[in-house]
């Protein structure tokens, strides 16, 4: 039995990799069953820091942010019985969002472990938890999008709310805006919303611009720090350093919940950011930090994007779920872990866990990317934050 001993949960099974749209399919959950791998053969999975199986999120729980005519199509297409204009009506069968046999159980599955993790936290016995199959950000009310079925953070969120009647402070650092998760709390103030990501200028979701800044009783409580294409580590942890902190005081959060998606990496093919494995390590540091400072530890992780799993998600997941459970990483990878996959990734594995930055040379014209993020940064501090202050004193918080 999952004991109050325990400190910090990670949420995984095997049956997370039955979400699986298609064999050519970007979103390929073999980057779980790596990390978790070698998680292992670096140490970092022992008595206080342990696997914990999740469990199925029940229709009622997604119908807490999803259309019940949406889950009924979900449920439709997952067993063949949906024709393609229906299902395109609701996002379904596109190529983002191929339809597969199970669909709906196998996204259930990874919504449960985001509630999990929740309870988890929110009852005490765990300080922290990490959901690496959720994340899933870009699922809306009535639509699949993005390679998101249904929108675990969103579902967790609100249980955060309506069950522990929670302040949520909601950060995500994957290189697409967190649309979905804006959407579905665009109009509360429980939930402050805060997304570092790269420009949608150049990305999907195309949203994400510093004047989305909420809607009626929401309005000042979304934040978004667009980053221009081919940042790097300085350059976004500059602002993430600077803001992050200063919206955790002004919002005094009962629950922090992060998304960390490393498809902002160098090597990631999707998105055109340049980061290292600094960045997300340093992020998770900093905001379990964060945690500890502003609500009693209370830190809800999760994973999103990564699309090159060989070298970057296993590495990136891995400086993560140890910055949440204070353990020391080794320098090098485990040679087994090496080993054991070499044969089957098409590119040579890394030999350290922490990216050198001289693998990385400098980016050209990163001053005047920097200049324009620093400009981003400016526009938030001034705009964004002062308005997150007097919205607070208007609720009397």
């Amino acid at each position: 039995m999952w004991g109050m001993g325990c400190t910090t949960a990670l949420i995984y099974t095997p049956e997370y990799h039955r979400y699986r749209f298609n064999e050519d399919h970007p979103f390929n959950p073999l980057r779980l069953q790596l990390t978790v791998e070698l998680l292992d053969a670096c140490g970092l999975l022992d008595g206080a820091h342990t696997l914990v199986p999740p469990r199925a999120a029940t229709e009622a729980e997604l119908a807490s942010v999803h259309s019940p005519r949406f889950i009924a199509a979900v449920k439709a297409a997952s067993a063949g019985e949906l024709d393609p204009a229906g299902a395109a009506r609701f996002g379904l069968g596109t190529e983002d969002v191929p339809i597969f046999p199970g669909m709906h159980e196998a996204a259930t599955l990874l919504v449960g472990g985001s509630l999990l993790a929740a309870e988890l936290v929110m009852e005490g016995r765990a300080a922290h938890a990490f959901n690496i199959g959720g994340g899933l950000h870009h699922a809306g009310f009535g639509l699949a999008s993005g390679f998101c079925v249904y929108n675990d953070i969103a579902v967790a969120c609100r249980r955060l709310i309506d069950r522990y009647g929670a302040r949520v402070l909601y950060i995500d650092n994957d290189a697409h805006h967190g649309d979905g998760v804006q959407d579905l709390f665009y109009d509360t103030d429980r939930v402050l919303t805060v997304s570092f990501h790269e420009t949608g200028r150049y990305l999907f979701p195309g949203t994400g611009a510093t004047d989305e800044r909420g809607r009626g009783d929401g309005y000042g409580f979304a934040i978004n720090v667009p980053l221009e294409p081919f940042t790097d580590d300085a350059s976004w942890l500059e602002g993430f350093e600077a803001l992050v902190p200063a919206i955790a005081r002004l919002y005094r959060p009962d629950v922090i919940v992060l998304q960390n998606g490393c498809d902002g990496h160098c090597l990631d093919p999707l998105t055109h950011l340049c980061a290292t494995t600094r960045t997300f390590e340093g992020a998770a540091a900093l905001v379990h930090d964060l945690a500890h400072e502003h609500c009693d530890g209370r830190l809800i992780a999760l994973g999103g994007g990564g699309y090159d799993i060989w070298r970057v998600a296993p590495r990136a997941w891995a400086l993560v779920w140890a910055a949440l459970g204070g353990q020391t990483v080794p320098p090098g990878v485990p040679a087994a872990w090496r080993d054991r996959w070499a044969a089957r990734s098409p590119v040579p594995l890394p030999a350290a866990m922490r990216d050198d930055p001289a693998d990385y040379p400098p980016v050209p014209r990163q001053p005047e990317i920097a200049a324009a993020n620093a400009r981003t940064y400016a526009t938030v501090r001034d705009i964004s934050l002062p308005l997150l202050e007097r919205r607070m004193i208007e609720r009397g918080s």
